[in-house]
């Protein structure tokens, strides 16, 4: 065990108070997707750096914390939600119908905790700040720094990234292996008939049954095609046709949702759901579109790297889940894709569902984040560390 660790873990709280005082600030003061700017700056004047920034994906950037070499990433999402703060507190939102309501303000006042406590007492493995913009919106801003090649010009080799969690009673902290949130995709159903006065449906080709019974089978691909034991969501959530009452429409839409925490399962689903949409229309004289739009893929936590962090939360009395999966979707899927990846999920003290207008975590809050991201960062560096073992048996052989 390295020589400061347990120094490091005893200073998280001395970086605290600093780090509430931004999270009220970030709070008071929230930015949209894309427009993250003032959020990245506020943010980069307080965090240690042993670089020059760099700017990636538009509103973002990373920084080191730490000298050169294989480096471990802690990702903090900037944006907030179009939705009007109803909490009350004096630090509340400052900018009408914009909130930090998914907890952003103190993942980001978790990050810079860590940042700092590392920089004062010695990071002992390099540090990667990932201010992240646009994870609430396409295009991600998570897709973009991961395509960027930034993450492999830095030497970044793991990536942790922490998510408040009401679901979780306070003071849990779920660290689980393998898909722990889903693959989010989007469809669009375009049923194409021939219309008519409704009073002669023999004449028409109708696309509102048509789309009707689609709706209805498209139900059965969860229960008649998957494996059971693999969850997914096929949802619809819109339906739209016709002007009038007595006028068979020429055509009808509809839209909606698949999940998966499998990525062949999300392969199969979608062909699936154009399957099912195509011959049900045909079976009725229409003929039917489907346009699947691929969001975030599954979100894998790497077995080896939860099992690490595990244990350094368990040593500091944390109390770890191994259950808590979600067919909720984050972007940091895109990083996950590509590097061995841990999202953490915490609980709160509140019971208010993210993106309520209420949604208002406490400062134990953000002192919980910032422990779960601390272990993830042990985690990952002694990976570092045992992959460089090695190496250095080779120097002195």
């Amino acid at each position: 065990m390295m020589s400061n660790y347990h120094e490091i873990w005893k200073s998280l709280d001395r970086h605290l108070p600093a780090a509430l005082e931004l999270r009220q600030r970030l709070h008071r003061q929230p930015n949209l997707s894309g427009d993250e700017s003032i959020t990245r700056d506020m943010v980069l004047s307080v965090l240690p750096a042993t670089s020059t920034p760099t700017k990636v994906a538009d509103t973002g950037a990373v920084v080191r914390v730490g000298g050169p070499g294989p480096c471990v990433g802690l990702r903090g999402e900037m944006d907030a939600l179009p939705v009007v703060e109803l909490t009350g507190v004096p630090w509340a939102s400052q900018r009408p119908g914009v909130m930090h309501a998914c907890g952003h303000d103190v993942h980001l006042a978790a990050v810079v905790a860590v940042a700092r406590v590392l920089h004062e007492v010695g990071a002992p493995t390099p540090l990667l700040v990932v201010l992240q913009p646009r994870e609430e919106t396409y295009p991600s801003g998570a897709r973009d720094i991961a395509a960027h090649g930034v993450l492999d010009v830095e030497e970044c080799v793991a990536m942790i990234g922490a998510h408040l969690q009401p679901a979780l009673a306070p003071g849990v902290v779920a660290c689980v292996p393998g898909g722990v949130n889903a693959s989010a995709d989007e469809f669009e159903i375009r049923v194409q008939g021939a219309s008519g006065h409704a009073a002669y449906p023999h004449l028409t080709a109708d696309p509102v049954l048509a789309m009707s019974e689609i709706v209805v089978a498209l139900q059965s691909i969860v229960s008649r095609s998957v494996d059971p034991m693999h969850s997914v969501v096929v949802g619809v959530s819109s339906v739209s046709a016709g002007t009038a009452a007595n006028v068979i429409p020429g055509s009808a839409r509809a839209t909606g949702t698949i999940r998966a925490l499998k990525s062949n399962t999300r392969t199969l689903v979608h062909k699936r759901v154009a399957d099912v949409a195509r011959h049900v229309a045909r079976a009725h004289r229409c003929d039917a579109e489907v346009v699947i739009t691929k969001g975030e893929p599954v979100l894998e936590n790497d077995p080896a790297l939860v099992g690490r962090i595990s244990e350094h939360l368990t040593g500091q009395g944390i109390s770890v889940s191994t259950t808590l999966r979600s067919l909720g979707a984050d972007d940091f899927s895109f990083f996950s894709e590509r590097l061995p990846s841990a999202m953490l999920f915490v609980g709160t003290e509140t019971n208010e569902a993210l993106h309520s207008a209420h949604f208002l975590p406490s400062d134990l809050d953000v002192r919980r984040t910032a422990q779960a991201m601390l272990g993830g960062y042990f985690g990952a560096a002694d990976g570092i560390a045992q992959r460089e073992q090695p190496d250095r048996v080779a120097e002195h052989g």
